[in-house]
């Protein structure tokens, strides 16, 4: 069974910015394709960033977010992260990190991934 375990998120300023880490113990981990979703409260989840993985190595964004979110992976300790700088009240959400394990191509709903990290609380307020 596939585990992936987050860290970090928490209470921040708007403005100010998070790093969340999202972590697999499985050998497999360099062939998945990754990705950072968030749900609201009352709303569907949204997918953010994902990460192709090594040799078609891209990353990819909802319309909005490139340039605020980084999303990169380091194989090497199986951990995929995203920066997220200049936070703003809206971005407030539990935020998750999900697997393709199939390696997919730029997918972007949720559907597409197989597991799912536990969900992290990201609140912004001042």
């Amino acid at each position: 069974q596939v585990q992936l375990v987050q860290s970090g998120g928490g209470l921040v300023r708007p403005g100010e910015s998070l790093r969340l880490s999202c972590s697999a113990a499985d050998r497999s981990f360099s062939t998945w394709t990754m990705a950072w979703f968030r749900q609201a409260p009352g709303q569907e989840r949204e997918f953010i960033a994902g990460i192709n993985t090594w040799g078609k190595l891209s990353a990819y964004f909802a319309d909005g977010i490139w340039g605020r979110f980084v999303i990169f992976r380091d194989d090497t300790v199986r951990t995929v992260y995203l920066d997220m700088t200049d936070l703003k009240p809206d971005d407030a959400a539990v935020y998750y990190c999900a697997a393709d394990v199939q390696g997919g191509t730029q997918p972007r709903h949720a559907g597409d991934y197989d597991y799912w990290g536990q969900g992290t609380q990201v609140t912004v307020s001042s």
